[in-house]
């Protein structure tokens, strides 16, 4: 049975739907956040639009990690029946990675937004697309498919930034348009890497973000070789202030180094500490030191500095 579709007209489909202050937007694709709830019996594949988990893990998501382009540009960011992690997880044990499961409901909810934003929200002003974990993987579909059938709008994107979930150099043999970052300010180009701890690194651990010959850059010093980037080059990362609850800026010694030979991100800096039952999972589908989860915040203040150059970047070049 075909899914209804969801109206996007309706600013109530939007987590976040902006005032309109910058000359560039930013259309911002959430990670799965309907994920301890999925592993009830009974449970949908997809979460559904009223899903409360799923729901307020949008909006702590959004300020951990949408809020970095938020400074540069106007951010959108619409709610989606976004797949489970128990169905991405059982699919990516069948397949050896998930993205079949974003076939179908994920994928046309993603597209109907973005269509409802290019025709009545965007008025032609150049633009970021991102995400993070399964938002990042439907970047990455939308960019191989989506993009290529609509080149107009491909030609006014600033950058692509697919973080935590891989691109990889087939991806970029497959479609020879799509291009991979070789520093700090280029664009029209993908942002992407996959961060862990060196445990991961020395055990080879399997994640489910993390496919063959995938492409990393160093979101410290923006090189793609092994060229080591200290905490000194780290502008400050995002973290809750356990006596607040609020978030703030700290220097947490979040180091980051290219592996090449797993094409992945290495950081010395602890992950954040997790309730027990979440540990588990995210040791399951992320390797015993993995650090999918500080993907953003660890690197939060340059990749705000960096999405603010590649911006001007490509205004100085129009």
């Amino acid at each position: 049975m075909k899914n209804t579709m969801i109206d996007y007209s309706q600013k109530t489909n939007w987590c976040k739907f902006p005032e309109i202050t910058k000359d560039v937007d930013t259309f911002y694709i959430f990670a799965t956040e309907y994920i301890m709830g999925s592993f009830e019996e009974g449970a949908p594949d997809y979460g559904t639009l009223d899903n409360q988990e799923m729901i307020q893990g949008m909006e702590v998501e959004y300020l951990g990690h949408a809020t970095t382009y938020a400074e540069s540009t106007n951010v959108f960011a619409p709610y989606y029946r976004q797949s489970g992690l128990k169905f991405a997880g059982n699919i990516y044990k069948r397949d050896g990675n998930f993205e079949a499961a974003l076939i179908g409901t994920p994928i046309d909810d993603i597209t109907a937004a973005l269509d409802y934003y290019f025709e009545h929200y965007n008025e032609g002003r150049p633009f970021i697309i991102a995400g993070h974990s399964q938002g990042s993987s439907l970047v990455k579909v939308l960019l191989m498919t989506y993009f290529k059938e609509h080149p107009e709008y491909l030609k006014r994107m600033v950058a692509a930034y697919i973080i935590g979930y891989s691109v990889t150099k087939e991806d970029l043999e497959t479609c020879p348009y799509l291009k991979f970052a070789t520093g700090e300010s280029d664009t029209g180009v993908i942002v992407s890497w996959n961060t862990e701890g060196p445990k991961n690194v020395e055990v080879n651990a399997s994640t489910v973000v993390l496919l063959p010959n995938a492409i990393s850059i160093n979101p410290l010093n923006w090189k793609r070789d092994e060229t080591y980037a200290s905490a000194s080059e780290n502008l400050g990362s995002l973290v809750v202030n356990e006596k607040t609850g609020e978030p703030e800026i700290e220097n947490i010694g979040a180091d980051a180094q290219v592996c090449l030979a797993r094409g992945t991100v290495v950081t010395h800096a602890p992950a954040a500490p997790m309730p027990e039952d979440a540990t588990k999972v995210a040791a399951e589908f992320f390797g015993p030191d993995g650090r999918h989860g500080e993907d953003y915040t660890f690197f939060y203040n340059n990749i705000k500095d960096n999405v603010a150059k590649r911006v001007a970047a490509y205004k100085a070049n129009r």
